[in-house]
């Protein structure tokens, strides 16, 4: 037994190509968008292909401590919610948020909102990640806002009196949940909101699906490089919101051909998708992989995997994938622009290159990048950390090498409970 309580997971190898089709689950990240901005609708909202999961669960069970009515068919994936127009029917609330970083940047940007005192936290790890920026920001916009412990990171106590607006300046290097918290949440503010993104935006892409998502459901907003503006006094507009596939999620099963043969097709994605992680299509490619997109689909065939030098900035959540790969290539991979991860589930920059090493991979570590040798990976025992992606990516050698096996397997529930499930349904398109 592992110290977080379940058996290491042995991941069995597959031995001949793949003929595969995959559905993977909603996406997480347009889930929690989802949610919030039907809470602040005019109106009920549908949600269907919504996901369920540690993430999404800490959301919706927070929105109903606000005093939302919600209303979730989880064997139909749809949830719908009754809006408020804008407003907190609670005056004060608990919140927690497990190590949701969406649920818990974007609960605090919500409750400003409202009337009373709220608080905000997270679990241990949760409590190690910064939120001092979004702080910083809507202290600006006028609310009164602290980390409890005076170190930046959660617990959050917000005194709320509703959200004043005006300008602020907030950095984009740490999270681009920062930017979307506020973003969500600007249209009821009393002013304008004007947000000045200062030091580059990491994951720009999960901005533009804010974005997006907003002007689905009747909000404008303005973008002219790094200043984003939102004018108060409009209405998010209830309806129905579908939820795309997971398209991190994706990356793992794009991935497993390129490992041991076949071709895999990923239903529900294309080009046209708010996510930006379709994007780890294009870094397969450079790998050497066969990519064909279509309106409703990716797929990818193996090709000689090669090397590659690549900048995560935008898509830094599909770069453990990335790395998983690269010992398997024909020349060395860099992988760049992966600072920021450091302060996410774990440290993943860190926990990468010692469970690659772990396995006989030759690697080097700096702050911002990795660099992969082609190696001889041998089976081992892999550390997840509580993370779900290292758990996800790391499964992936294990299709190639007999002898993988992945500690804390539970540690996917967090945005992918059956995940294991539907990698192991890959051998029976073998």
């Amino acid at each position: 037994m592992t110290a977080e309580g379940a058996p290491p997971l042995e991941i069995q190898p597959i031995t001949s190509p793949l003929r595969a089709i995959v559905r993977v689950p909603g996406s997480k990240s347009l889930t929690n968008r989802a949610l919030v901005i039907a809470a602040l609708a005019a109106g009920e909202t549908r949600i269907t292909g919504a996901l369920e999961s540690d993430d999404t669960r800490y959301m919706v069970d927070a929105l109903e401590r606000l005093g939302f009515a919600i209303r979730w068919d989880r064997a139909a994936a749809e949830i719908r919610v009754a809006g408020r127009d804008g407003s907190i029917p609670v005056e004060g609330a608990e919140l927690y948020g497990g190590n949701a970083g969406t649920t818990v940047r974007f609960l605090t940007g919500l409750v400003a909102l409202g009337r009373g005192r709220f608080t905000i936290d997270g679990d241990s790890r949760m409590r190690e990640r910064p939120i001092g920026d979004l702080l910083d920001a809507l202290g600006a916009l006028g609310v009164s806002v602290r980390s409890v412990r005076h170190n930046g990171c959660p617990p959050v106590v917000v005194e709320a009196a509703g959200l004043e607006g005006g300008e602020a300046r907030l950095s984009g290097e740490t999270s681009s949940q920062f930017t979307s918290s506020i973003l969500l949440v600007a249209p009821c503010a009393r002013r304008d909101v004007s947000l000045t993104i200062t030091g580059g935006l990491v994951g720009e892409p999960f901005v533009d699906m804010t974005i997006g998502l907003m002007r689905r459901r009747g909000v404008e907003v303005l973008r002219r490089g790094d200043a984003i503006s939102v004018a108060s006094g409009q209405r998010y507009r209830g309806g129905e919101i579908a939820i795309e596939p997971d398209a991190t999620a994706a990356s793992y099963f794009l991935a497993a051909p390129v490992l041991v043969g076949g071709e895999v097709r990923v239903r529900g994605l294309g080009r046209e998708s708010l996510q930006g992680d379709v994007g780890f299509a294009d870094v397969l490619a450079a790998m050497g992989a066969e990519v064909r997109f279509d309106d409703e689909s990716i797929a990818v065939r193996r090709g000689e995997l090669r090397g590659i030098d690549f900048d995560f900035r935008a898509i830094s959540d599909t770069f453990l994938t990335a790395a998983v790969l690269a010992p398997f290539a024909s020349s060395p991979s860099r992988i760049r622009g992966i600072g920021h991860t450091r302060g996410q589930e774990t440290d993943r920059v860190a926990a990468v290159a010692r469970e690659l090493s772990r396995l006989g991979v030759r690697v080097k570590e700096t702050a911002d990048d990795l660099t992969i040798e082609p190696s001889r990976v041998r089976a081992g025992e892999v550390q997840t950390y509580g993370d779900h992606r290292m758990a996800m990516s790391f499964a992936l050698i294990g299709l190639r090498v007999p002898g993988v096996r992945i500690r804390d397997p539970r540690c996917v529930e967090k945005t992918f409970p059956d995940f294991f499930d539907r990698l192991a349904a890959l051998r029976r398109s073998e």
